[in-house]
């Protein structure tokens, strides 16, 4: 077993290296292309993920890495039962694209098909959110000028007054039909995985995904929002596990306080 604890100055490191590239390609400029699935990649995706593994490789030797531009070429190691890291150097292409800044960097450990240690750093914002295991939730504004590290963990949620987080990018009838069964709560769209962080740092309740997402998207921020008590689930309230069929996601939900019920949703 991997100490998730032993891993996270390294992987500090390579992400504020990786943030700092995606901002060198924000300055320069940059040209977007297609994948086969036509989903947009940029050459920051592939700066940021070249930095990534090589540094993986370098710290953690002999633990598989899956990450999402080496798998869309095909490059997708056979991870069995052992640990291995999910990789997203560039959570929120789309956003990226168009100018915003929720866009993130991602790195996760998975073990027994669970997230156990996570780092989701937006470099727009120099914002990096951490956790592994429970109670170990941090967050650093300032990341790469120095910040502090302060605790972080969700809020008891007051069910007349929620904020529910979703997609900007990628709302559709079955997320608008889900949101309507809260017509008293606020609703913030922003991209990437800084979703499950704000709900893990106490400044959102719930998040409710009806669409498709891969593993690599949500791991780190899944694994942020359990160490700051919160859950992610699937729709029947089961535990939502990794290492699926080709890595790809089935609807899950979000949460914060556990006392709170959430409202139905569809499979």
């Amino acid at each position: 077993m991997t100490d998730p604890a032993s891993l996270l100055d390294p992987v500090l490191a390579m992400t504020k290296q990786a943030g700092a590239t995606i901002m060198d390609v924000v300055r320069a400029g940059f040209e977007v292309e297609e994948k086969e699935d036509h989903s947009p990649v940029t050459v920051a995706d592939q700066r940021a993920e070249a930095i990534l593994v090589a540094a993986l490789k370098d710290c953690a030797p002999g633990i598989p890495i899956v990450a999402e531009e080496q798998a869309a070429a095909g490059d997708i190691p056979d991870v069995g039962d052992a640990p291995y890291f999910l990789v997203d150097p560039l959570d929120g292409t789309k956003e990226f694209i168009r100018g915003g800044n929720s866009f993130t960097v991602n790195v996760a450990l998975i073990e027994n098909r669970t997230p156990v240690f996570g780092v989701v750093y937006a470099p727009a914002t120099d914002r990096l959110f951490y956790g592994h295991g429970s109670g170990t939730a941090r967050v650093i504004d300032g990341f790469a000028a120095g910040g502090a590290r302060r605790s972080i963990g969700v809020r008891k949620a007051d069910p007349d007054h929620l904020t529910i987080v979703a997609s900007r990018s990628h709302r559709n009838p079955e997320t608008e039909a889900y949101l309507a069964q809260y017509p008293d709560a606020e609703t913030v769209s922003i991209g990437s995985s800084l979703k499950f962080c704000l709900i893990a740092a106490g400044e959102a309740d719930l998040y409710p995904r009806l669409g498709p997402t891969m593993e690599w998207d949500t791991a780190a921020g899944h694994a942020v929002l359990v160490a700051a008590g919160g859950s992610v689930t699937t729709p029947a309230g089961e535990p939502f596990l990794y290492t699926k069929p080709d890595f790809r996601n089935g609807f899950f939900i979000a949460l914060g306080d556990q006392s709170l019920e959430p409202a139905p949703m569809a499979d």
